[in-house]
C-alpha cells in the first residue's frame, strides 16, 4: 500500500518531533456542513497550538494521505459520496479510486505503518445494542487489539452498548484509561456507571504507554476523558435522545455502516442542534489532549520491546 504523507508531517516524524493522526469520518460522517470543515480546521489549530503536527488520515482519489491541506480538507467536507473506511475498506476505496474517510480502525492501521503512536478521534466505535443477536461489532475494536496507538476519546459513542464493549475490550487485551475519570465517559455524558482505572498525570499515562511498548505488547490503549462539563449532557437526556434515534432507525430501512450517522443526525434534530454543538467541543478537546500526550511522549525514548 502506497501512502502519501505530507512534507510538514513527514519532516516531523523524521525529527522525533510529536504528532497526532485524525479520523476524517468525523468530517464527512459525523457532522453535517458546514460544520465539519469548520471542525476539521480547528482541530488542526488545536493540535498546533499544543505543540504537535495535525495529520488528517484520508483516502483522496485512491491514495492514502497522511496530512491534508486545506483545499484537500474542504474537499472531504463539501463530497457527497464519500466511503466511510474501516480497514477492511481500504482496499476498496484504493482500487478503485474512491474518496475515503477512515474510522478510528484504518486511522490508527496507517497511523501505525506510518510511525504516529497517538491520534484523536470524537466516541469510539463497540458493541451495538441488541449484538447478541445481530453480531454487530466495531472494527476499531478489534484494530485496537492488533495496533500499538494510543485512541484519545470521550469514551464510548453514546448510541452504543458500554458495558459490553468494555468486557470485549478487556477480552482483547485492550487497556482502557480514564484520565481524570472514574467512570467510563459516553461520549455526551460523563457518567455511565461503568468504572476504568483513573490516571490524572499526563507524566504517568506515558509511563504506562511506554511500559505497555517495554513490555512487547502490541495492542493499542484508549484514552478516555469526559466530554468538556460546561457542554455535557446529563445522562437521562441522552438516553431519551438515543430511545428516540432507534426508534426512527427500527422504522426506517436503514442498516449497516449508515446506521451511526443516521441516528447521530436524529439526534441532532431532535436536541436543536446541541449534540452537534457537544460533539464538536469534545473532539476539539480530545485534539487538545492527543497533542499534549503526543508531545510528551516525543520527549522520551522510544522502547519497542522487552529489554531494549
Amino acid at each position: 500500500m502506497s501512502i502519501e504523507i505530507d512534507l510538514e508531517v513527514r519532516e516531523a516524524l523524521a525529527g522525533s518531533r510529536p504528532v497526532v493522526a485524525l479520523e476524517s469520518t468525523l468530517i464527512c460522517h459525523g457532522m453535517p456542513r458546514p460544520d465539519n470543515l469548520d471542525l476539521a480546521l480547528e482541530m488542526e489549530r488545536t493540535v498546533r497550538r499544543a505543540g504537535a503536527v495535525p495529520a488528517t488520515v484520508a483516502v483522496i482519489d485512491g491514495q492514502v494521505r497522511v496530512g491534508l491541506d486545506e483545499g484537500r480538507l474542504r474537499r472531504l467536507a463539501e463530497a457527497s459520496d464519500v466511503l466511510k473506511c474501516a480497514t477492511r475498506d481500504l482496499p476498496v476505496a484504493l482500487a478503485t479510486g474512491r474518496l475515503g474517510a477512515t474510522t478510528v480502525s484504518a486511522t490508527s492501521y496507517i497511523a501505525a505503518r506510518t510511525g504516529i503512536s497517538v491520534m484523536a478521534t470524537g466516541g469510539l466505535g463497540g458493541v451495538h445494542q441488541g449484538a447478541e443477536s445481530s453480531m454487530d461489532v466495531s472494527a476499531d475494536l478489534d484494530e485496537l487489539a492488533r495496533t500499538p496507538v494510543a485512541v484519545v476519546c470521550c469514551g464510548v459513542k453514546s448510541i452504543l452498548d458500554p458495558a459490553r464493549t468494555l468486557e470485549r475490550l478487556e477480552t482483547l487485551g485492550v487497556p482502557v484509561i480514564g484520565f481524570g475519570c472514574d467512570e467510563l465517559p459516553c461520549f455526551y455524558c460523563a457518567e455511565s456507571g461503568i468504572g476504568v482505572l483513573r490516571i490524572d498525570e499526563l507524566e504517568t499515562l506515558c509511563r504506562v504507554i511506554q511500559t505497555q511498548r517495554a513490555l512487547g505488547l502490541r495492542s493499542g490503549i484508549v484514552v478516555a476523558q469526559p466530554p468538556p462539563a460546561e457542554h455535557a449532557m446529563p445522562r437521562s437526556e441522552v438516553d431519551r435522545l438515543v430511545a428516540g434515534a432507534r426508534r426512527a432507525l427500527l422504522e426506517s430501512a436503514v442498516r449497516g455502516a449508515v446506521e451511526t450517522p443516521f441516528m447521530l443526525r436524529h439526534m441532532a434534530q431532535a436536541s436543536d442542534g446541541a449534540t452537534v454543538r457537544l460533539n464538536a467541543a469534545l473532539a476539539i478537546a480530545n485534539a487538545g489532549l492527543a497533542a499534549r500526550l503526543a508531545a510528551a511522549l516525543a520527549t522520551q525514548p522510544r522502547q519497542d520491546a522487552a529489554g531494549s
